[in-house]
């Protein structure tokens, strides 16, 4: 068998050479690197705690009057949960190409605008049919947050920068997903106010604060490197051949582009791994809070009545309110865990190993699920440790695959499909927990188990593949900084 063959997003174009005098000290290094923390990551966070707030708060409201108000049973809301995702994954690799041609700064503020009115509206909704227009615009309009700014991310990082920058911009999920309970436990005592209902205040409160998080988002989020007015044009010359990005700036990926790229297999891994942790992460997303209280206290008729699937934590034996306090640590565990591998994984410059701990963690946590029925404190470790396990894994795996691609056409093309491949994971997670497999949910943890070990074997052949290509590489002698990282 000879050698692989090895393509445009294989290894860096070297087309354009770089100004002799791309170099700076190394104070002055270190310096524009924590100026680049400040100047990309904050305002980028700050969309995509918006963003996925946005999404999941929809788990809070089933938790007050929603199915009730709105006459929801059965399946219903599983289905508008789930048409959510099917704008959010046709339009993002559109989404990416319209980013760069308009810039970063003006799409993503656009973007967030557009869910950010979609969001009010949807506190207004007087019927199913409602309901499930709000979730189809706001998957159109979130549809280029994630992969654009993982993609705007890329550029702006060397390999052995990137883990602890993914992670930090990630963790903007964690942080929403806990601050989403917290947030909707002061909300639920707004029942009454103005003539609305609590779950209504859910959505105009966090519509209007997303609205003025998009106006901030035109004048703070940051471009490319090379658009970046902020950099001066030595900062600008040292960041270009640090990260190395060559590609011209008016590129146009053309459809030529596309079938090259998918032409890949490592392509298609790389999907199907974050897809086998966006499952299990959406599915707790949307339903730690509906699954804690309904086990041990209260009744599984009574959300089953209402139509919406009893949260996970629900089940534990809570009240409204400590359903929604108790949703909060599973997520602040996997924010710590997070940012300790983020931090060891730039140290040692390896990912496979930490996505492989994550999938353990994970596994952990869903035999226990599956297997324990009685008991507080064994079946919220569990809990925990999905949470952990699915939440950590994913920025490993974003940033192993997203910094193996190289220029900004297979960036751009492979952060938009990796993310909407995996989020076709949302349209799984819906369905995973439905009422009619409460109180234990076997269906739903089987689904998740199956594909993490679908993830793990996907994982083995994208690390086959890389030690191929790098010993390609080897035998051709390129240089050691051109081969793919582990």
């Amino acid at each position: 068998m000879g050698h692989p063959k090895l393509n445009g997003s294989d290894v860096a174009s070297a087309e354009t050479p770089l100004s002799e005098d791309a170099t700076l000290s190394g104070a002055e290094a270190a310096r524009l690197l924590r100026k680049i923390d400040c100047r990309v990551l904050p305002m980028l966070f700050i969309v995509y705690v918006a963003a996925f707030l946005d999404r999941t708060n929809v788990s809070n409201a089933l938790t007050m009057g929603m199915p009730k108000e709105l006459h929801l049973m059965g399946e219903q809301p599983n289905t508008a949960l789930a048409v959510f995702f099917v704008p959010y994954i046709l339009f993002e690799v559109p989404s990416n190409i319209l980013m760069k041609k308009l810039s970063p700064h003006v799409w993503l503020a656009v973007c967030t605008l557009g869910f950010g009115i979609v969001m009010i509206t949807q506190g207004f909704v007087k019927n199913l049919g409602g309901m499930i227009a709000t979730r189809f615009f706001l998957g159109f309009f979130e549809a280029g947050i994630f992969p654009g700014s993982f993609y705007l991310i890329s550029f702006w990082y060397k390999r052995e920068q990137a883990q602890k920058r993914f992670t930090v911009y990630f963790c903007s999920v964690i942080m929403a997903s806990a601050f989403g309970g917290l947030l909707a436990t002061g909300i639920a005592n707004m029942n009454g106010v103005s003539g609305k209902s609590n779950w209504r205040w859910v959505f105009i409160i966090e519509g209007i604060v997303t609205c003025l998080v998009a106006v901030a988002a035109y004048f703070f989020i940051s471009d490319f490197p090379s658009d970046a007015k902020w950099l001066t044009e030595s900062e600008r010359r040292f960041v270009l051949a640090q990260t190395g990005d060559r590609s011209a700036a008016n590129d146009r990926i053309t459809g030529k582009d596309l079938v090259q790229f998918f032409r890949e297999p490592s392509n298609y891994l790389g999907a199907l791994m974050y897809f086998a942790v966006v499952v299990p992460v959406y599915a707790f997303s949307y339903f730690t809070p509906t699954s804690k209280s309904t086990h041990l206290r209260t009744r599984p008729a009574i959300a089953q009545a209402n139509g919406a699937a009893p949260p996970v934590v629900k089940t534990l034996g809570y009240t409204l309110v400590k359903t929604q306090l108790h949703s909060v640590p599973p997520f602040a565990s996997a924010f710590g865990l997070c940012i300790v591998m983020a931090w060891l994984s730039d140290r040692v410059n390896l990912r496979l190993p930490f996505v492989l701990f994550s999938s353990a963690l994970l596994i952990m946590g869903l035999s226990i699920l599956m297997t324990v029925h009685v008991g507080f404190s064994v079946r919220y470790l569990g809990i925990c440790l999905v949470c952990m396990g699915a939440l950590g894994a994913a920025p490993s795996i974003v940033c192993w695959y997203l910094m193996n691609l190289q220029g900004h056409k297979a960036r751009s093309i492979g952060s938009a499909f990796m993310i909407s491949f995996g989020n076709a994971g949302g349209l799984v997670a819906p369905f995973a927990f439905l009422p009619k497999f409460a109180p234990y949910y076997r269906t739903g943890y089987a689904i998740c188990m199956g594909v993490t070990v679908l993830g793990l074997v996907a994982t083995a052949l994208y690390t086959l593949l890389v030690l191929r290509k790098n010993r390609a590489l080897t035998s051709a002698g390129a240089e050691k900084h051109t081969r793919f990282a582990l």
